[in-house]
C-alpha cells in the first residue's frame, strides 16, 4: 500500500500566487519607463520649436501618449530578446522576463500590441508620417540594435543609439507634418551625446558586459581609448548644438555655450584622470550627461516660448 500523499507538502512547493498588483508592475517594467521620461523630455521642445511657440494641449498630449506607447513598446521587445543577458548582468537582472516574471511569449505579444496601438494613435491623433516613424524608430531599436549590433561590435550604442533620437522627429513631425533640418539638428545632438553617456554608463558596469559576453566599448578596449572617444564626442556634440543658432535666441545659445563647455570639461577630466592611472567615477559624467540633454532642451523649450529674434 502507497504512502499517502501529503496535500500540505505538494502546495508548499507551488510557486506563489502572483496578485494583480504584482503582474502590473512585471509589465510596466518591461516598458522601462525611467528612459521613457527622458524620452519624453526632449519631445516637448521640440514640438515648440516647430511651433515656434507653445502647440495645442490636445497636440502635446497625443503626441505623448504615442510616444510612450512606441518606447514602451521597443523596450517591451528588446526585454524578450535580450533575457538570457540580462539575467546575467547585476544592472538588469530584475527585469520581469530575466527573473520570469512575464513569459517571453507574452511579453512578446504586449510589445507588438503596443506597437500597433501607438501607430493608430498618431496616425489618428496627429498625422501618418509621426506614425510611420514610431514604427520606424521601434523596428531600428529592436531589429538593428538589439539584434544585429548589440552582440556584435563595439560600435552597438554609436549606431544602435539612433532610435533614441526619433522622438524630437516624431515631435516635429506632429506639429509640422514634415521633417525638416531643425528636426535633423536635434536628432544629431541626441545621436552625439548617446555615445559618452552611455559609454560612461558601460565603464562602471564593464564587468557586467563582459559576463554577458556583450560588446561594449569599455569591454573590449582600455580604459584610455574610451575616455579618449567620449572626449571626441562631448566636442562634436557641443559644436553640433549650435548649429540651431538660425533659429534661437541667444538664450539657447548662451546655455549651449556654457553647459556645453562646462560638460566638456568634465569629460577631459574623466580622460585626464583615466591616463594618470587614478580611480575615477565615471557615473559622475553619466548623471550629469542626463542634466545637460535635459537643460538643453529645456532652453530651447523657453526659447521657443518667448519668442526672441533668432540669433542669425
Amino acid at each position: 500500500m502507497s504512502a499517502p500523499v501529503s496535500h500540505r507538502g505538494a502546495a508548499a512547493t507551488l510557486p506563489p500566487k502572483r496578485g494583480l498588483l504584482d503582474t502590473v508592475r512585471a509589465y510596466v517594467g518591461l516598458t522601462k519607463a525611467r528612459i521613457i521620461e527622458q524620452l519624453l523630455v526632449v519631445t516637448v521642445p521640440a514640438m515648440m520649436l516647430a511651433q515656434r511657440g507653445i502647440p495645442s494641449v490636445w497636440l502635446i498630449l497625443a503626441t505623448l501618449v504615442g510616444g510612450t506607447m512606441a518606447a514602451a513598446s521597443a523596450h517591451a521587445l528588446n526585454c524578450v530578446a535580450d533575457a538570457d543577458i540580462d539575467a546575467k548582468m547585476k544592472r538588469t537582472a530584475r527585469r520581469p522576463t530575466a527573473k520570469g516574471e512575464v513569459t517571453p511569449r507574452n511579453a512578446l505579444v504586449f510589445g507588438l500590441a503596443l506597437a500597433a496601438l501607438s501607430a493608430v494613435w498618431l496616425w489618428l491623433t496627429t498625422n501618418l508620417l509621426s506614425a510611420v516613424l514610431s514604427l520606424a524608430a521601434i523596428a531600428f531599436y529592436v531589429l538593428v540594435y538589439t539584434l544585429l549590433l548589440k552582440r556584435r561590435t563595439s560600435q552597438n550604442i554609436v549606431w544602435g543609439g539612433a532610435a533614441g533620437c526619433m522622438p524630437v522627429v516624431i515631435g516635429w513631425s506632429a506639429v509640422t507634418g514634415t521633417v525638416e533640418w531643425p528636426a535633423l539638428v536635434m536628432f544629431g545632438i541626441i545621436f552625439f551625446w548617446t555615445p559618452p553617456h552611455f559609454w560612461a554608463l558601460a565603464m562602471k558596469y564593464k564587468d557586467d558586459y563582459a559576463a554577458a559576453e556583450v560588446p561594449m566599448l569599455p569591454v573590449v578596449a582600455t580604459p584610455r581609448q574610451v575616455s579618449v572617444r567620449i572626449v571626441a564626442y562631448a566636442w562634436v556634440m557641443v559644436v553640433w548644438t549650435l548649429l540651431l543658432a538660425p533659429v534661437t535666441s541667444w538664450i539657447y545659445v548662451a546655455f549651449a555655450l556654457v553647459a556645453g563647455a562646462y560638460f566638456v570639461v568634465m569629460a577631459h577630466r574623466l580622460h585626464t584622470g583615466v591616463k594618470a592611472g587614478r580611480e575615477v567615477s565615471p557615473m559622475r559624467l553619466f548623471h550629469l550627461s542626463n542634466l545637460y540633454l535635459c537643460g538643453l532642451f529645456l532652453a530651447i523649450a523657453v526659447d521657443a516660448a518667448i519668442g526672441l529674434p533668432t540669433v542669425l
